[in-house]
Order: structure tokens, then sequence, then C-alpha cells
């Protein structure tokens, strides 16, 4: 088929995947004039920011929040003029260590860290301090992140605080992996998102990261954009050298002048392999990426005052405890509490392909050993989520391994959460990649004729 644009009509660009990727990339095209189609496979917008009801509210099936200092989400919230539906809350922190909890929210807290001498606990406050001062991420890029955290802040801050959550996160075959690069970042972000005291300040969306997601699509669809729920791509249409549109799962196709894929690079594999040549695809598969199991508890009572447990003991399965109605109040789910524990694990791990019961039963002896008091009983409903490509795992020299936006095949572009480095994977710079994303494309697609929506949104 054909479907070459004459100078005088609007090019139309196909978008697969509804994630905030996807969804800024095609308000960035609609709003330029571009007729933009976006496709996506589940029966909802926001990808992992999906949600399900609890007690007629909607939560996150991942737990989800941004920082004060992302600076992205908040400009596009500005953008579609829903600043008041943002919610700025201060919020407990702390760890698990050594059977005992310590409260770590502020630089009090960490005076109090007895696990720790107080030359290692100034020790590891500096650390911090001096993570936000890095000015060029590059130098680290060669780095692992145990050498730059024990070189920063000792033996005895590593062992203690560093390595357990390094290892709770990835694992211990992959921890020693993992590039300083990564966790600069985290550093770097938490440092920036407290207050005047120190104390740390998080935001959310009333109604959750997915009705943030539709106020972004009803604005796309506002500007004369498509977006199609239920809808999964099989494969790309090639015509001659250059990518003409996509083949849906109904045999069907649609043709584009342009698309862009926002899909896991494992997925983008499979959908350019017959037409990409075999280095190319080969190049897709440098990045790994863990999976993730989650499970959110609805319980009649809370576990703790805390809204983020840092786990640092090796015995346990899960890197943290999210006691999500910490922050958001139980009130907005009919009075269930909310907690979320996260696991990030190989394929192959046992969680991944235990029932939603099982997955319970293993975790009901973990949750209480930590808190004694718990009991079966507290639980009035759990869920189990998972996502097969999560987590990519950020290894040094990772920004060698990164597939350019723009691929080997015209008319072909690629955008996903293993690109954002060196930040790691997170809404803010979904926000970010999308938009830039959509602004490349725009310059390099014909000449856009304005529709009139367009017209109005940039007056």
């Amino acid at each position: 088929m054909s479907i070459s644009v004459a100078p005088d009509e609007v090019p139309h660009v196909v978008v697969i995947g509804a994630g905030y990727t996807g969804l800024t990339a095609a308000l960035e095209l609609a709003r330029a004039g571009v007729a933009v189609t976006v496709l996506e496979a589940e029966d909802e917008v926001g990808g992992l920011a999906g949600t399900f009801d609890v007690g007629g509210e909607r939560l996150e099936k991942f737990y989800h929040h941004w920082f004060t200092n992302d600076q992205h989400v908040n400009e596009l919230v500005r953008d579609i003029g829903a600043e008041g539906n943002v919610l700025y809350r201060p919020t407990r922190t702390g760890m698990w260590y050594a059977n005992s909890f310590f409260k770590l929210s502020t630089p009090m807290d960490l005076l109090r860290f007895t696990p720790l001498s107080m030359p290692d606990r100034i020790r590891l406050g500096l650390l911090a301090l001096r993570a936000r001062r890095v000015r060029d991420w590059r130098t680290l890029e060669h780095v692992s992140a145990e050498a730059w955290l024990r070189g920063m802040g000792g033996a005895r801050v590593w062992e203690v605080v560093w390595k357990p959550l390094l290892e709770g996160k990835f694992g211990t075959d992959v921890a020693p992996r993992i590039g300083a690069v990564w966790f600069w970042n985290k550093l770097k972000l938490r440092g920036g998102s407290r207050g005047k005291g120190g104390q740390e300040y998080l935001a959310y969306y009333k109604g959750g990261f997915a009705a943030l997601a539709e106020a972004v699509a009803a604005e796309v669809r506002r500007l004369g954009g498509e977006i199609r729920l239920g809808t999964r791509v099989d494969g790309l249409v090639r015509e001659g050298e250059r990518i003409a549109g996509v083949r849906l799962a109904d045999g069907t196709t649609l043709g584009g002048d342009a698309v862009l894929a926002t899909v896991p690079l494992p997925v983008f594999a499979d959908l350019v392999r017959p037409h990409a040549s075999s280095d190319y695809v080969q190049s897709l598969g440098r990045i790994e990426f863990l999976a993730n199991t989650c499970v959110v508890l609805e319980l009649d009572r809370s576990l703790s005052d805390t809204y983020w447990l840092n786990v640092s003991d090796p015995s346990f399965p899960f890197v943290g405890i999210i006691e999500h109605t910490n922050f958001e109040p139980a009130s907005t789910y009919g009075g269930r509490h909310i907690v979320y524990l996260s696991k990030y694990h190989a394929e192959s791990h046992p969680l991944f392909t235990m029932s939603d019961a099982e997955v319970l039963d293993f975790c009901v002896p973990y949750i209480t050993r930590m808190f004694p008091a718990f009991d079966r009983a507290w639980v009035t409903g759990h869920r189990v989520w998972r996502a097969r490509w999560s987590q990519p795992i950020v290894v040094q020299r990772y920004g060698e391994l990164i597939p350019a936006v723009r691929t080997p095949l015209p008319d072909l572009w690629l955008a996903t959460m293993a690109q954002v480095y060196p930040e790691d994977r997170g809404t803010n710079y979904a926000i970010r990649e999308g938009r830039a994303v959509g602004r490349a494309m725009v310059a390099a697609l014909p000449r856009v004729r304005r529709t009139a929506a367009a017209r109005r949104a940039a007056a």
C-alpha cells in the first residue's frame, strides 16, 4: 500500500502504547497539527500507572508518587490546567535493620541512627550532600555503585545501609554490576525533594496517576487525536525502506507517515525483527530487565506510621514496605489501609508464577516477623500485579547500550523507559522523553498544516 502524503495534507503518526511517554508524545504532535492515533493493548491509558478499584476509588497497581523537584510532571500538570489536583504532603521514611525500626525522615533522625557510629552517621549524611554536588554524571559511568558508595561513605556505611538495599532491589547476582550513575540519581532526587527543615515532601494526583493520564488523553482527543484502547499491535508494515504503518492483532493495518513505539525494548525487538538487520535487533537485547511482583494489601488497620520503609535485611524478600495510606488517607479508600510489598526479580522467580493466594501465604510470615501484632484477619483483600519488563538493569557504561530514538528504519521512532538515562525509570522522565520525541517528530515530518484545534491550543 502507498501512504505518501501530499504537501497540503496533514501528516499522520501512529503511536504504539498509551503510557505517559506515548500520551505526551501524542499531545505534542496533536498540538502541532499532526493527526495522531494512539494504540493501546490494555483497556485503560497510563501504562504501569494503571489502576484498580478500592472502595469506589481508583488505586495504582504499582505504587506511585512524584518528587517536588520533578520538573516535567509539574510542567505537564500546569500545561493542562490541573494544578488544583496535586497534593503535596510530608512523608515518613524509615529503615528495618537488625529486627528494629529506625526513622529516617530528617537529618536529626540520621544522627540518631544507632546501627552506625557517630562518625559513620556523619559520613552517611555527607554522602548524600556530595552526591547532589556531582556536576557531570559521566565521570561515574565506569564506576560500580559499590565502589562509589564505599569510597564516599566507608565500609561500615556500605555494609549497613547501601549493600542490603542494592541487593534487595537487584539481587545478589546483579547488584555488583549496577553502575554508580543509577545510585547517584536516586540520591540526587530524594535530596532535592525536602523542605526547609529537611523533611521530605512528595506529590500525589487526586484520583491517582491514571486520572492524570486520562486528563492528558482527553486533551489529545480534544485536539483531534484518536486513542484506541484494547488494540494490540502485532507487527510493522514496511514500504520500501521505510516503516509505513502497523499491523493489528485483528489482521487489519493502519498506515502512517511515521510510527513511534513506546513499548519495552524486548517487545520492540520482536516487532522490528522481520525488517531490521540482525545486528540492530541484537543490540536491542544488550539491556537486561528485571520483572516485578507487587502485592497490594487492604487492611482494616494500619501497620505503622511510616510511608516508606526500606528493608535492610537480606532474609526478607521485599526491599520495601510502602504504606500508601500514610500518604493518601485511608478515608479515600473507604477506611481501608493500603500496603504495597514490592519485589524485583528474574522472570524465573517463583513469585512470578504463584497464584495470588499463594503469594499472600508467602508474605504473611514475613509481615508477622516484622510486625508481631499483625494478624492475617487484618487482611480484607489483596491483589497481586506483575510486570515482566519493569526495571532496566543499569550497569556500568550503560550509556553505550542505549538505542537511538531514531531507528535505522526511516520513519520508525523509539522512546522507552530504558532510554531515560542517566535518570532511572519514572513518570517524570517518561513525560520528558515523550515530549522530546514528539517535538523531534514534528520537526522531521512533512510540512504540518495546522488544524483549527491546534491553532486554538497555541492561542
